[in-house]
C-alpha cells in the first residue's frame, strides 16, 4: 500500500512538472502584458472587492446580495487557506527554469506553494456570485478563470495548487449559501403570537381585497399569477405612488380581510388601514427584505394562501408613536428610531433620483459618519444625547444596537436602544455593535418597555419607521399595543 501511495504521489509531481513546463514554454499573444497584471490585480481580494463594490453601488437588490455571499465564501477560503492550507503541506515554489522573464513576478511569493490563495480566492467569489445570482456568476467566471491560470503562466504555482485551491474555492461558496439558507430557513419559523381562533376562512378568496403596491422591491416579481389561481374570488388593485395610501384605505373600508402585497413599508401603511377599519390583514411578500414576513413565520405569498383557505391568524402587537404623520399616530410593526439611520435614510432618498440607490447608500453613510452630530433628546424627563435610539416592536435577538430577529410578535413591549452621544458616530455605532445583548456597556445601553416619552427634539431631526422617513415633532410618546391586529399566518 505505501509503495502504491509513493507511485502515485510521483505520478502526480511528474504531471505537474511536465504541465508547468508546457505552459511555461506557450506563448500567447498578449497574455504576458494581461495576465501578470490580471494577478497582481488579484492581490489580497483587491479585484474581487472592487468587483462586490460596483456590484452594490450600481447593481440591483439580488446583484447587492450575491455581492455579499461572494465576499463571505471569499474570507471562508482565504481564513481557511492562510490557517490550514498552507501549512499543512508545505510545498515549495515551482523553480522558474524555462518561465520567460517577462511573465515573472516583480516580487516572488514567499509562502507555500500548495494550495493556490488566489485560485482559491477568485472561485470562492465567483462560486459564491453565482449560488445567487448565475448570470453574474457567469460573467465573472472567465475572469476567476484567468486569474488562476495566470498563477500558472507566471511560474508561482503548479497546476495542481490551482485546481486545488480552486476546488476548495468552489466548496466555500457552496458553505457559505447553505449557512444562509439555513438562516433563512430558520428564520422562517412560527413565532409565539396567540391564535385569533375567530379569524374568517377565506378558502376561494371572497371577501379579501388584495392592494400590490407596484413600485415597491420585488413587486414586478412576486407571482401575483399564483394568488389569483389559488384565490380566484380576491378583488387585486394594483398601484403605486401617491395613491397608494388612498386605495389601502379605500379597501379596508369594504373588505372582509384587507390583503397587501409589497415590502415593509407597503405593510406598515395596510396595517394602518387594518387598524382604522378594524379588519384582519393578509400579507403577500413582495419587498426586497420583507423583515415583517419573516418574523411572523411567511415565507411566501403560499402561506398566507394556505393561512387564509384555513381560517388561520394570530393576534400581533404595534407600536405606536403619537402625534405621527400629519398630526395622527403613526404605527411602526418592525422598528422606530431617531439619530444616525434616518439621517442616512434621508440622504439616500434625496439622492437616489438622481445617481441611483446603490450608490445614494454609500454617498449617505459617507455623508452621516463624517458629518452627523449627536441628537440631544429628553427622554423619560432625563436630557441625553444619542448617536441612535431604536425602538422595536418587541424584543429583538442578537446583538448591538439594532438586532435583526424577533420571536413573538404578540408581546406587546417595546425593545429600546441607545447609543450613547460622544466621539465619532462610526467607531460609537461600531462600538455598540460589537458590545453584544448587554444591557448597559460604555456605548449602549438596551431595555424594554411598555411606552417612552420623547421630548425637547431639536426641530429638523428626522425618524424613520419600518423605512419611511418622516420629520419628528418637538415631542413624542412611543407605546407598545398589545394584540391591537389580526394577521393571517399558519398555526403549523
Amino acid at each position: 500500500m505505501a509503495d502504491q501511495e509513493l507511485t502515485w504521489q510521483g505520478a502526480v509531481v511528474r504531471w505537474d512538472r511536465q504541465l508547468f513546463d508546457v505552459v511555461a514554454r506557450r506563448h500567447w499573444p498578449g497574455a504576458d502584458r494581461v495576465l501578470p497584471r490580471l494577478g497582481r490585480a488579484a492581490n489580497h481580494g483587491v479585484l474581487w472587492g472592487g468587483a462586490a463594490v460596483a456590484l452594490a453601488a450600481f447593481g440591483s437588490a439580488r446583484a447587492r446580495k450575491a455581492a455579499v455571499r461572494g465576499v463571505a465564501s471569499l474570507a471562508l477560503a482565504s481564513a481557511t487557506i492562510n490557517t490550514v492550507g498552507k501549512w499543512s503541506v508545505r510545498r515549495p515554489r515551482p523553480l522558474l527554469e524555462g518561465v520567460p522573464a517577462v511573465r515573472q513576478l516583480a516580487t516572488q511569493p514567499q509562502t507555500t506553494s500548495f494550495p493556490s490563495g488566489h485560485s482559491a480566492s477568485a472561485f470562492a467569489f465567483t462560486a459564491g456570485l453565482a449560488l445567487e445570482s448565475p448570470g453574474w456568476g457567469a460573467a465573472l467566471a472567465p475572469v476567476a478563470a484567468s486569474v488562476a491560470f495566470s498563477r500558472v503562466y507566471t511560474g508561482v504555482h503548479y497546476p495542481s495548487d490551482v485546481l486545488a485551491g480552486a476546488a476548495l474555492g468552489v466548496a466555500a461558496g457552496f458553505v457559505v449559501d447553505r449557512l444562509a439558507r439555513d438562516a433563512k430557513e430558520a428564520r422562517i419559523v412560527p413565532g409565539a403570537e396567540r391564535r385569533a381562533e375567530g379569524a374568517p376562512a377565506l378558502p376561494d378568496g371572497a371577501g379579501l381585497t388584495v392592494v400590490v403596491n407596484t413600485a415597491s422591491g420585488t413587486a414586478a416579481a412576486v407571482r401575483l399569477d399564483v394568488l389569483r389561481a389559488r384565490l380566484p374570488e380576491a378583488e387585486v388593485i394594483e398601484c403605486g405612488g401617491p395613491e397608494l395610501a388612498a386605495a389601502l384605505d379605500s379597501a379596508a373600508s369594504r373588505a372582509t380581510v384587507l390583503g397587501v402585497c409589497g415590502g415593509d413599508g407597503t405593510v406598515n401603511a395596510a396595517a394602518t388601514a387594518a387598524l382604522r377599519a378594524g379588519v384582519p390583514l393578509a400579507v403577500f411578500p413582495g419587498g426586497t427584505l420583507n423583515h415583517f414576513a419573516m418574523d411572523l413565520g411567511l415565507g411566501g405569498i403560499e402561506d398566507t394562501c394556505r393561512a387564509l383557505a384555513a381560517g388561520h391568524a394570530v393576534h400581533i402587537g404595534v407600536g405606536r408613536f403619537t402625534p405621527g404623520p400629519e398630526g395622527r399616530s403613526g404605527h411602526f410593526l418592525n422598528t422606530f428610531s431617531i439619530g444616525a439611520y434616518p439621517e442616512l435614510l434621508g440622504h439616500r432618498l434625496r439622492w437616489a433620483p438622481r445617481i441611483g440607490g446603490g450608490p445614494a447608500a454609500l454617498l449617505a453613510a459617507w455623508r452621516v459618519l463624517r458629518s452627523q452630530r449627536p441628537v440631544p433628546l429628553r427622554l423619560a424627563g432625563r436630557p441625553r444625547k444619542v448617536w441612535l435610539l431604536f425602538a422595536g416592536n418587541g424584543t429583538y435577538h442578537g446583538t448591538g444596537p439594532t438586532p435583526r430577529r424577533r420571536d413573538d410578535l404578540g408581546e406587546g413591549l417595546l425593545d429600546v436602544r441607545l447609543v450613547h452621544g460622544g466621539g465619532r458616530p462610526g467607531p460609537r455605532l461600531l462600538a455598540a455593535a460589537l458590545a453584544g445583548p448587554l444591557t448597559r456597556s460604555p456605548v449602549h445601553a438596551a431595555t424594554r418597555l411598555r411606552s417612552l416619552r420623547i421630548g425637547d427634539i431639536p426641530p429638523g431631526t428626522p425618524l424613520a419607521y419600518d423605512g419611511e422617513y418622516a420629520q419628528a415633532p418637538p415631542g413624542l410618546v412611543l407605546d407598545a399595543l398589545p394584540d391591537a391586529l389580526t394577521v393571517y399566518r399558519p398555526w403549523a
